[in-house]
């Protein structure tokens, strides 16, 4: 029997919208558990002045070379500030764990499962040249970040199935089946790209060629090694936009190049520049005492708390190393850097251990784990520690009153346990020598990692030093040509996609990832899939704690440390808004006390 002959048209009607799959509605924006903070037609971010006046200079410090402007590709160097000619058709907002809002695109539409996204591009979205930007631009630029750009966009868009037009502004992707509610905003993440200025060149080459843009600055002059700077665009197309309002005041953002971070904050205080962020415990506890600019009222250095996860600083050991395959073995290790004299005798007692990889947030794993953790972890019980289940995971810690000997001594037990023995002052196995090389990229991390090495001698350890500069270093990193590194993993308050890139077993064979480790555990790849298929908050963050724990009951790294806020100093020329976001100050929001504003901003 016909079901409309059988059922009356009202309860027909009923039915066929129950059975229906439920209707997308275009949004000014999304988030990625529940709704974002800020309405339809609101005006500005609360963390905005939106009054303040365009115009100055913005001075800025880089360090090394560059040799490419194109920031989206594996090779070469690009400076600081390469991104700011490009956008996204979405952008997020400082003050919520991952919301994003309408830039390029002024709408999304997206299912309640998330399985396709359609982006609506606006009226008005102008490249530098002039031309609109279009679905066919959106398009070439999923293409060519695929295919051309740096590795870890095949992993970011790896859940893209099909993208295609829809209409004359419209542009629909479809995902492949599963759970990924990160996709929609990941792809609003997407630099989008000029396909009629890079046809005709090769994307992925190197080049000293300003590439075409849509944003609020371009390039107008530089010299390799020696400064870039960036131009506010005067007729920029989304200057008035509720994302964009309050932002990009400096008519010239500049960034000059230095040998090392001593020579430039030397040049700070000089006049050079006029903006730094400290990262040097020592150089923020002594290194401004002469700046006579700061006793006067000229200039200012203050600490601002953010609510950021500070991710993972740490020693990382490359797992391709044979010498480093024994968990216990890394584990050892741990048991040679004295935090605490480091913290003490450098860092003048600023930081905090880190003993997570999403430390100074929620996410971060701390005493057991809970019901909600347990229903993650146990179906992996066998492929995990059994710590996991057990213990919270503790850094080793020293007594400054003993010192580091008693550590040593349970990194001799645990060395031996794994075969290791010393003969003749050296720790040898089946006669080979225990020999490995940390590469750095700054000597900044000399005086860390030196007290570190003459621990490790006292163990047999034959460990040494070397810094090369920064272009070779990238490079050895990006070929895994290393023994270990110090690498930071910085996190969000919302993790997703990119932990495939950090841990994945997939991505653990692809140079220029930042799985640099190479890890390959089933476990942690059926974590990071649980992670970016998370259907709400309460289990993203349960999901994310259990991550933690696996990870650092296997001992991949050796975790160093974080701060939990931002060291500024800078010379007094700046207006900055009131309100400093849960991600911490926005730099760009900020304006010159001097600057007016001009006709037509």
């Amino acid at each position: 029997m016909r079901l409309a002959a059988a059922l009356p048209s009202c309860l027909l009607a009923a039915c066929l919208l129950l059975a229906a799959p439920a209707l997308a509605e275009p949004k000014h924006g999304i988030a990625m558990h529940g709704e974002p903070k800020y309405p339809a037609g609101f005006d500005h971010f609360d963390y905005v002045n939106p009054k303040a006046p365009k115009g100055g200079d913005l001075r800025l410090a880089d360090q090394g070379t560059f040799d490419n402007l194109n920031p989206y590709i594996v090779k070469g160097q690009a400076p600081d500030g390469a991104n700011l000619p490009f956008e996204t058709l979405l952008t997020p907002s400082a003050d919520e764990p991952f919301s994003m809002y309408g830039l390029v695109a002024e709408s999304v539409d997206t299912p309640p499962d998330r399985s396709w996204a359609t982006y609506v591009i606006r009226k008005e979205a102008r490249w530098h040249d002039g031309q609109p930007i279009t679905p066919e631009d959106v398009i070439f630029s999923l293409d060519i970040l695929r295919t051309k750009g740096a590795p870890n966009y095949r992993f970011y868009y790896a859940g893209i199935a099909k993208v295609e037009k829809v209409g004359p502004r419209s542009v629909k992707f479809t995902f492949k089946p599963g759970d990924n509610r990160e996709l929609p905003l990941i792809v609003g993440e997407m630099p989008i790209l000029p396909k009629h200025y890079w046809q005709g060149r090769a994307f992925d080459n190197t080049t000293l060629e300003p590439p075409l843009g849509s944003g609020p600055y371009k390039v107008s002059s530089l010299e390799p090694g020696r400064f870039i700077v960036y131009d506010r665009v005067k007729d920029y197309w989304g200057k008035n936009l509720p994302v964009q309002k309050g932002l990009w005041n400096f008519d010239r953002i500049r960034y000059d190049f230095y040998r090392d971070s001593t020579v430039a904050l030397e040049a700070l205080k000089a006049g050079e520049y006029d903006f730094r962020e400290e990262n040097e415990a020592k150089k923020w506890a002594t290194g401004y005492e002469d700046w006579g600019a700061l006793k006067d009222g000229r200039a200012k250095k203050v600490r601002l708390d953010n609510q950021l996860p500070a991710g993972m600083q740490a020693f990382a050991y490359n797992l391709r190393r044979p010498l480093f395959a024994d968990p216990k073995v890394r584990q050892a290790l741990a048991y040679a850097f004295d935090f605490e004299w480091t913290n003490a005798n450098l860092f003048y007692g600023q930081y905090r251990r880190t003993e997570s990889y999403f430390a100074n947030s929620e996410l971060a794993a701390t005493g057991q784990p809970g019901p909600d953790e347990l229903k993650v972890l146990e179906p992996l019980r066998e492929g995990v520690p059994s710590e996991v289940f057990t213990a919270p995971y503790q850094a080793p810690k020293t007594d400054p009153a003993v010192g580091i000997r008693p550590n040593l001594r349970i990194a001799m037990r645990l060395l031996e346990e794994a075969g290791w023995s010393v003969v003749d002052g050296k720790l040898v196995k089946d006669g080979q020598p225990f020999r490995f090389e940390i590469l750095l990229s700054s000597p900044a991390f000399e005086r860390v990692s030196l007290p570190f090495v003459r621990n490790l001698a006292r163990l047999g350890i034959e460990a040494n030093v070397r810094t090369v500069d920064t272009t070779q270093y990238v490079n050895r990193v990006r070929t895994f040509d290393f023994d270990m590194i110090i690498m930071t993993w910085g996190e969000s308050l919302s993790p997703g996609n990119e932990q495939a890139m950090f841990w994945s077993s997939e991505a653990a064979d692809q140079p220029g990832t930042r799985n640099v480790g190479g890890i390959k555990n089933p476990a942690v790849d059926k974590l990071v899939d649980l992670v970016i298929g998370a259907p709400d908050r309460e289990q993203l963050v349960a999901r994310t704690r259990a991550l933690d724990r696996v990870l650092l009951w296997n001992h991949y790294v050796i975790p160093q440390w974080h701060l939990g806020s931002n060291r500024l100093a800078y010379w007094d020329k700046f207006g900055m808004p009131a309100t400093v976001p849960m991600k911490g100050f926005q730099l760009f929001s900020w304006w010159t006390k001097s600057a007016k504003t001009a006709a037509g901003d």
